[in-house]
């Protein structure tokens, strides 16, 4: 049996109709992209009056800048840790519930529920039960002989910041993962039971191989979270402090930019986290995939 083919009379009919998807990519994405590398090569005064073509100056202060070194070295720790940990807990929570006989929508609605939430929202919520002077853990942790204040350790503020941007994640990440449970052929788990196999061989020798394209389109989407999407919930939790201990790359170029008025150095880290993200995207698709088992 043949498929029928969809022929378009009219020639311009499929450019008008890609016309306003590409209209809004031009007018969000690429002009803005456009401005701000044209930026990163500017040196331009507070008040905009003057700007001056200073080729890669800007780039060239940032790698001898100390501190945008160590904010590389915090966005690594921050990203992949928020992915591990986002990622771990939501393939937990997904096998519970692909157990489930009864119940299993309840769960299901209940986890879901933090993905609705504003970043910043879930800033200011874990910046609440982390307060070292009324929230509950802090005093939770004090009964065990464990000292926080994330308002003056680095540490605790870099923990706090994981935890909350993790919890945010946790949602979309289980969403994926219920869904390619259920792909999951039974017949290939019910015969490796009936040969034998205990609950966690099956799961890591035939379950999670097969989950391999789920995980590796998640990997990139909570890197380029972890890296673009959580300046809200730092801003909301810590504001990049203490002492900088929390000033990942996204929020410094807010901080250079917005706050320090250093539009020209905020627009080239901009430009060079954007080359970062595409560059770990093209080598996850260029070594990474070659592990995925389609």
């Amino acid at each position: 049996m043949q498929t029928k083919r969809t022929i378009f009379q009219n020639k311009l009919l499929p450019y008008l109709l890609l016309l306003p998807q590409l209209a809004v990519t031009t007018v969000f994405f690429l002009w803005p992209a456009g401005q701000a590398v044209k930026s990163s090569f500017e040196r331009e005064d507070p008040f905009g009056f003057r700007t001056t073509f200073i080729w890669f100056d800007n780039y060239l202060q940032l790698f001898e800048d100390p501190e945008y070194l160590n904010s590389l070295g915090r966005t690594a720790i921050f990203a992949v840790s928020v992915t591990l940990l986002s990622m771990s807990l939501a393939l937990l929570f997904a096998v519970a519930v692909n157990r489930l006989l009864r119940s299993g929508r309840v769960y299901t609605t209940l986890l879901l529920w933090p993905y609705a939430v504003a970043p910043v929202v879930a800033g200011v919520l874990w910046w609440f039960m982390f307060n070292p002077t009324i929230g509950i853990l802090p005093y939770l942790l004090a009964r065990l002989g464990i000292s926080w204040n994330h308002r003056v350790d680095g540490a605790d503020a870099m923990i706090l910041i994981i935890l909350a941007a993790s919890w945010k994640q946790i949602s979309y990440n289980f969403l994926f993962f219920v869904a390619g449970l259920q792909s999951v052929p039974q017949s290939l788990v019910e015969a490796a039971a009936i040969d034998g196999a205990g609950p966690f061989k099956r799961f890591w020798t035939i379950v999670f191989p097969l989950l391999s394209p789920t995980t590796f389109f998640l990997m990139i989407i909570n890197i380029n979270y972890a890296m673009f999407e959580t300046f809200g919930t730092i801003d909301g939790s810590t504001g990049g402090g203490p002492a900088g201990a929390t000033n990942t790359l996204v929020y410094k170029v807010y901080a250079d930019g917005f706050l320090g008025l250093n539009i020209g150095s905020s627009a080239a880290q901009s430009v060079i986290l954007m080359l970062i993200v595409i560059a770990l995207t093209a080598v996850q698709f260029r070594w990474v995939e070659r592990r995925v088992q389609y």
